[in-house]
């Protein structure tokens, strides 16, 4: 049989069974209490962090945003201050240009440097209107010494040539001689303004006229006709029909006289008739080519001005009236020796060629006693052995243009003679 427990034991035990299931059921809940705690609190961790990333987002998108502004202004004040500066440049230089137009001096250059030419005479008119031409050209030309050259005055005498004493550095420039050349020296000249070369001949008679084989037709350039005629030296000569700067030197203007003759005649002759006599002496006259031929004149061509006649200066004004360009001309000392002048011009940089009175200046340093201006501009052209030695500031890289006459240097008495080098120069 069973024994009955005690009631206060048994209400004891159930008691003390309760609170350990409450203690438990209490521990669960606040466990479950700080486990929603630490939850909830991690979520609010985690949305301050997501908030501060976004902050952060936002921050860096509006950096970003500041700087794609900052590089658009950037690029607007680039471009504006590019365009601003394009302006500014203009103004000044249409300010520079229009100040450089009413200058006396350019105003004479351009306008005397563009009356000289053939063809390109409109140049004066698109700065300048027909009133301050006409004073332009009016102030500046060249009184020509129209007195009767004196041939006399020129004593040749070959075999006594080198035995004079130098007087200046000039003189010893032209009689120290090439070596083993006999015939002719090349000099350089350089001057700031203009580059070219001087040709000293020693005797006159190695000095003849080469006349193009298409006279009428057409001219050739001067490396050909100084090689056709046996030349070793060759400079461009008398003018020719030049319309619109297309001449082909087919049509001479004036007179040509070869071989005492009369070859060639036509209008056109702008100045007096350039040549040499029987006696190889340089004459210079405004008589008729039936006159001259009288007097003894042997080869000529037609142009000027006379710039020295028995060894006094044209008067010149102002620049003479034909501005700055390239140059030919020729010249004969008293003592008979003759000069090959050719200047380049029209190359900033390089050579923007001669007034008369540069090239009078050169001359006198030379000794020149006569000299008269040939063809100048786009047909100043100057061949060595038969090739291209000067810089024309068109066609050199055909030779040169085309020209209906040249001064050529010849050995007829088979002296020794020997081809320069340019690199030497």
């Amino acid at each position: 049989m069973f024994k009955k427990k005690n009631t206060d034991d048994e209400v004891l035990y159930s008691d003390g069974v309760k609170d350990k299931k409450t203690n438990r059921k209490k521990k669960i809940k606040e466990e479950k209490k700080s486990e929603k705690k630490v939850k909830v609190v991690k979520v609010k961790e985690k949305s301050k962090e997501k908030e501060k990333s976004k902050e952060k987002e936002n921050i860096s998108q509006e950096k970003e945003d500041t700087l794609n502004k900052l590089k658009k202004k950037k690029k607007y004040h680039l471009r504006f201050s590019i365009f601003t500066f394009f302006i500014l440049l203009m103004d000044i230089g249409v300010a520079c240009g229009l100040y450089v137009i009413h200058m006396d001096e350019f105003k004479t250059f351009w306008i005397t440097s563009a009356m000289t030419t053939m063809s390109h005479k409109y140049l004066a008119y698109t700065l300048y209107d027909e009133a301050s031409v006409n004073k332009v050209m009016s102030e500046n030309y060249i009184e020509q010494n129209t007195e009767e050259i004196n041939l006399d005055d020129i004593v040749i005498n070959n075999a006594d040539l080198f035995s004079k004493r130098y007087t200046n550095k000039y003189d010893k420039e032209i009689f120290t001689k090439d070596e083993g050349n006999d015939v002719f020296k090349l000099i350089r000249i350089n001057e700031n303004k203009f580059k070219g070369w001087i040709t000293v001949i020693y005797d006159p008679s190695d000095v003849e006229l080469a006349v193009s084989s298409k006279l009428g037709r057409a001219g050739q350039s001067v490396n050909t006709l100084t090689k056709e005629n046996g030349g070793y030296v060759g400079i461009n000569g008398g003018g020719f029909e030049d319309l619109d700067g297309w001449g082909n030197g087919s049509i001479p203007y004036g007179t040509i006289i070869k071989n005492g003759e009369i070859i060639w005649q036509h209008d056109g002759g702008s100045g007096g008739l350039i040549g040499f006599t029987k006696e190889h002496k340089m004459y210079l006259t405004f008589k008729s080519p039936e006159e001259a031929l009288a007097d003894g004149m042997m080869d000529a061509v037609d142009f000027g001005p006379f710039l020295i006649v028995n060894g006094n200066v044209s008067k010149i004004h102002g620049d003479g009236g034909w501005g700055t360009a390239p140059r030919t001309v020729i010249a004969q000392r008293k003592d008979g020796v003759v000069l090959f002048l050719s200047i380049d011009g029209r190359m900033p940089g390089y050579s923007i060629g001669a007034t008369m009175n540069d090239v009078i200046e050169v001359l006198l340093r030379y000794k020149a006693y006569n000299a008269a201006n040939l063809d100048g501009g786009a047909s100043t052209t100057m061949s060595v052995n038969g090739s291209l030695w000067n810089n024309p500031y068109v066609g050199g890289e055909y030779g040169g243009r085309t020209v209906s006459n040249a001064w050529i240097v010849t050995n007829k008495q088979n002296k020794a003679i020997t081809i320069p080098n340019k690199s030497n120069y």
